[in-house]
């Protein structure tokens, strides 16, 4: 969602509970100059960007048991 930063000042309140729903896109003047988000983690989110990147070969515990020697 986008929103101008006079209209954000007047109803300040609203756009902090829809920031939990959504990213809210501050504008000054036309151009956007900053983003409201919210604090939760989106666990699944997170979880999906991430599938892919570590190769199903890493034995995991071995990684976790050589960090925790180091």
């Amino acid at each position: 969602m986008t929103v101008s930063l006079s209209e954000l000042k007047v109803n300040v309140g609203k756009y902090v509970d829809l920031s939990d729903a959504q990213d809210i896109y501050i504008t000054k003047n036309g151009k956007q100059v900053a983003k409201i988000v919210s604090t939760k983690i989106d666990r699944v989110a997170m979880m999906e960007s991430l599938f892919g990147i570590i190769p199903r070969d890493v034995d995991m515990d071995a990684e976790r048991m050589e960090r925790i020697l180091k």
